[in-house]
């Protein structure tokens, strides 16, 4: 049997078990294709799995994001969680953003972990990632996952895991749930939880009030300062949650793009839909110049990056850098904030030294880490084991 013959055999049991329409169609195109390139791509390679999860183009086979490898990652996934101390009372949080495929997947992952003895915490909708990892700690749950590609293109989907802390997961948890994934021979011999299992249930409604009332506790200014703010979710899912935050901190003066207020998981208006890209906020600027606005603020699609733009004394808008953004936050948390010595900051090794002289010039404690909010997470649980508090990362 030569290579092709292999790939188109694998191929013809995929789509015996494929149950997904729309890569059942993909898969008979590229089956009846004289030129099997595509295919063999395809059939080769499984996309990799890793401490960001897992995440690529949706499409047909192992090489890509489909219902068959969401159910096979999640199997893996259960199985190392099983693992881990009273997991099969703790459950999972499984949460959704507003991308294609986003819905199947999300209630495949639930079908998967529920049938693993896994108890399933399930927001009934898109919710930005976040919310996600903040219901892992408030629920006591073992793991998080959330669908979402972040801020990738509009073609892509994925996967972020998060442990029991609340944080993505770090090594070696990658290599072992990798491990797990790789035991499993065939994607379709899944088992699957039936629809009203009792395991599978949603995270409760005050998940997301709670997150509301601890965001907000984390001010440190007295009060709300007058200000004309633009707002853009580029298309994704932060809008109501932000709008929600704004508002209940007494900023009543906000606009939203409302090209980009609706989730569409398309992002017609952006060619990349990541806050930080040149171009991505160009409606936003337009809105906040018509309206004489005092901060422009944006999100990527799953809420979990933050952008802001400034006027310059020209009228032209200026979009902060993160280092920027970051560096203005702690120098504000850090002179509002109260506190002493207890008090600790990080960053990563590609970001600013500044912070490091801002933490110094305040006197509390500096980390630098690998890049990643998994491993600025981990930083803060170490502070706080030895009685530190990080007020910024």
């Amino acid at each position: 049997m030569t290579e092709l013959d292999d790939v188109r055999a694998r191929a013809e049991r995929w789509l015996a078990h494929d149950p997904d329409p729309d890569t059942v169609a993909e898969l008979r195109a590229l089956l009846a294709d004289a030129e099997p390139t595509l295919l063999t791509a395809r059939f080769g390679e499984r996309l990799p799995f890793g401490t960001a999860g897992i995440r690529g183009a949706i499409g047909v086979g192992p090489a890509a994001m489909n219902r068959l490898v969401v159910r096979q990652v999640s199997a893996g996934l259960a199985r190392r969680l099983l693992a881990e101390p009273d997991a099969s009372s703790r459950g999972v949080v499984v949460g959704q953003d507003a991308r294609h495929k986003s819905d199947e997947f999300a209630a495949d992952a639930a079908a998967v972990f529920a049938a693993h003895g896994l108890p399933v915490h399930r927001f009934d909708g898109p919710v930005p990632t976040p919310l996600v990892a903040f219901a892992v700690r408030m629920l006591g749950a073992a793991a998080g996952v959330q669908v979402t590609a972040s801020h990738n293109p509009a073609t892509d989907n994925g996967y972020k895991v998060y442990w029991g802390d609340g944080g993505q997961i770090t090594a070696p948890l990658d290599t072992e749930i990798a491990a797990e994934i790789d035991g499993i021979a065939e994607p379709w011999d899944v088992a699957l939880a039936e629809p009203g299992d009792s395991l599978l249930g949603e995270v409760p409604p005050g998940v997301g009030e709670s997150y509301l009332k601890l965001t907000l506790d984390q001010r440190v200014a007295p009060g709300a300062t007058a200000l004309r703010i633009v707002y853009t979710p580029l298309h994704g899912v932060a809008w109501a949650t932000v709008r929600e935050l704004l508002s209940r901190a007494g900023y009543g003066d906000v606009d939203v793009v409302a090209e980009q207020a609706e989730p569409d998981p398309d992002f017609p208006t952006v060619g990349f839909p990541n806050p930080e890209e040149p171009g991505a906020l160009h409606l936003a600027m337009a809105l906040a110049a018509r309206r004489g606005a005092d901060l422009l603020l944006a999100n990527d699609p799953d809420g979990d990056r933050i952008a802001a733009a400034v006027p310059e004394p020209d009228g032209r808008w200026r979009a902060l850098s993160g280092d920027e953004i970051g560096c203005l936050l702690a120098d504000h948390v850090l002179t509002y904030g109260g506190g002493g010595d207890e008090r600790v900051v990080a960053t990563t090794v590609v970001s600013s030294r500044l912070l490091s002289r801002i933490a110094a010039d305040h006197d509390v404690g500096y980390a630098e880490t690998l890049t990643g909010f998994k491993w600025l997470a981990a930083e803060a649980a170490a502070a706080e084991a030895r009685g530190g508090r990080m007020v910024l990362a």
